[in-house]
């Protein structure tokens, strides 16, 4: 079967629930979309702002109180807020890449440490951090352990089985991060153990995107396509074999959305580094002509406006409402869908922070973005 551009962005589209609001409790959600984008505290409150309807956001604080929720460093070596359930599974599929990520690092090397050295250090990193401490007291513990610590700390705290322990602040995370023992293993998975959960991560990454090349997995990843690859064969016959608008090979779980290409898709205002925006370097979800807008040279991707599916702009948070500039012209209804969805954001905003993203204003101020659409403030 060959899949168009526009079926495969409503197949995405479907799986991360932004064709309708589900009404599922916040731990069930996540679960849905595998992992939630969270290296902005606000992120994962915003993304699931957008996805399940009738968002209680102290429902999202309680899920990350009680470890419901995790949020720990594991896609692309960055912080995503995932269900306890996926975690030990994330993590073992992650390791080797979150290990060498950092161990073969530049910074790493400097400090002389070895790979097995580092490893040596983790049981007792893991058994000082059983209970929540501040960044500071488990640098310390580095410290006193193997002396000069920035760079052995910094390649520890990315690949050590830790989780983020909520500090307070508006997001449940606050400026200054503390950490706690995810209890899950300090040593590493077997290479067994390791290829069972990439094969299961690679299901699960299907389950929540939609169809995707070994490309894409691996991209998403950050994992190396060969392993990918291998675990995509491995699978075998548990995956449909499907074709893309270019012709290349894409893989899907059997039972997986797929509704047709002209199911309406409703605006949405999108949190910075949403993962729909990421999960695929064709155009499924972000126009190439725009990516580069959104995007920005030093990783920050920009909240965005979403209509009939795709990116057509960028938001901010601003006195009064939030200010919304498209990248082309948008019909009225679209604007119109817009205005509600910034009523709803503005008022979810005002029990927390009501400018989240505001030290990401200086992007506004050298924009990059195309000339032809318009910017409009969308009251509160």
């Amino acid at each position: 079967m060959r899949l168009d551009d526009d079926e495969l962005n409503r197949a995405t589209l479907a799986r991360q629930l932004l064709l309708d609001r589900a009404r599922l409790p916040v731990p069930d959600a996540v679960r849905r979309v595998l992992a939630l984008q969270a290296q902005h505290p606000a992120s994962p409150y915003l993304a699931l702002w957008n996805r399940v309807a009738d968002l209680d956001p102290a429902a999202v604080d309680a899920a990350f109180a009680d470890g419901t929720l995790v949020k720990a460093t594991l896609l692309r070596v960055t912080l995503h807020a995932v269900h306890r359930d996926d975690h030990a599974m994330l993590h073992a599929a992650l390791l080797p890449t979150l290990r060498d990520a950092r161990l073969a690092h530049a910074r790493s090397l400097r400090s002389g440490l070895t790979a097995e050295q580092a490893d040596a250090l983790v049981p007792g990193l893991l058994a000082h951090a059983a209970r929540p401490r501040p960044m500071a007291d488990l640098v310390a513990w580095v410290e006193a352990a193997v002396g000069p610590p920035e760079d052995v700390w910094w390649a520890l705290r990315r690949y050590a089985p830790l989780r983020h322990a909520p500090s307070g602040g508006p997001w449940s995370f606050g400026a200054r991060p503390a950490f706690v023992a995810s209890g899950l293993p300090a040593a590493p998975a077997d290479a067994g153990a390791v290829a069972a959960a990439l094969a299961t991560l690679v299901v699960r990454c299907l389950e929540a995107f939609g169809p995707a090349s070994v490309a894409d997995v691996a991209r998403f990843t950050l994992v190396p396509r060969p392993r990918v690859r291998d675990a995509v064969t491995a699978l075998g016959d548990a995956l449909v074999r499907l074709e893309g608008p270019d012709g290349a090979v894409l893989h899907d779980v059997p039972d997986g959305l797929r509704p047709p290409a002209g199911t309406p898709a409703p605006p949405r205002l999108m949190a910075m580094w949403d993962s729909t925006l990421l999960a695929f370097d064709r155009p499924r979800v972000v126009p190439p002509a725009y990516r580069a807008a959104v995007v920005r040279t030093n990783g920050d991707v920009l909240p965005t406006l979403l209509v009939d599916g795709r990116v057509a702009g960028v938001w901010r948070s601003v006195d009064g409402g939030v200010e919304a500039t498209s990248f082309h012209p948008l019909p009225d209804d679209a604007w119109e869908g817009l205005a509600a969805e910034a009523r709803g954001l503005v008022a979810l905003l005002a029990g927390r922070e009501a400018r989240p993203y505001g030290r990401y204003d200086h992007w506004w101020a050298k924009p990059g973005w195309p000339d032809e659409g318009e910017v409009r403030l969308l009251p509160g």
